[in-house]
């Protein structure tokens, strides 16, 4: 298989996108807090691994699926880009005008092995619709497709993406320890990502439709 990775100036607008959304708190980043608080930092670090490791697996499902419609015709693939970016428009309206998450009054959970935590963060994140939905939207609007060797550029680009988000959120992880429990707690922190995260997604998604029209 011919090993090609996207532009330099696509990988610095992935990169610049992606850290928008990974330094904004969202439901993965509240479940790490939520154990890293109940548990300490170690159980935090290891639902995060769990989390990523399941990324993969939806990496690879992208990486699978979008270079066969690709290969069956470059107009779907085009208006799969399209749609994606429509999709994250519409979650970031979804996030905005949406219902708010409710939190425990204690925030606490019970304690599990280290082994249990892996399991389901790895689980939680496999089996979650909108994760794979999600890469489907997201990694298209970064490939150049002229460039041939698409399962390649969206490996790297998911690699890339899972390993940024590993980091990321093991930094949150650490800060849990301290802060976890003011962050749960604290309706205005969970309003305020509410609107930073939907307005992300909102941006996101015009960047890419408005880009789209330059790129073949």
């Amino acid at each position: 298989m011919e090993i090609v990775i996207p532009g330099a100036t696509n990988i610095g607008l992935f990169i610049g996108a992606a850290l928008a959304l990974l330094l904004v708190p969202g439901p993965a980043v509240l479940y790490i807090v939520a154990r890293s608080a109940a548990q300490g930092r170690m159980a935090g670090f290891v639902s995060d691994l769990g989390i990523h490791s399941a990324t993969l697996v939806h990496v690879l499902a992208a990486a699978l699926g979008l270079s066969a419609l690709l290969a069956s015709s470059a107009l779907a693939f085009s208006i799969v880009k399209y749609a994606g970016a429509a999709y994250l428009i519409w979650l970031g309206f979804k996030k905005v005008f949406g219902r708010a998450e409710e939190v425990d009054a204690d925030g606490k959970l019970p304690r599990h092995s280290y082994a249990r935590l892996f399991r389901d963060g790895f689980i939680v994140n496999l089996l979650n619709p909108k994760t794979a939905l999600f890469f489907l939207a997201f990694l298209p609007q970064w490939i150049d497709a002229a460039k041939g060797g698409v399962p390649s550029q969206i490996a790297f680009l998911g690699l890339l993406f899972a390993g940024m988000g590993l980091f990321s959120d093991a930094t949150y992880a650490l800060l849990a320890g301290t802060a976890g429990s003011w962050m749960k707690r604290r309706r205005g922190f969970l309003k305020a990502e509410r609107y930073v995260t939907g307005g992300v997604f909102i941006g996101l998604g015009l960047t890419a439709a408005i880009a789209g029209n330059g790129r073949k």
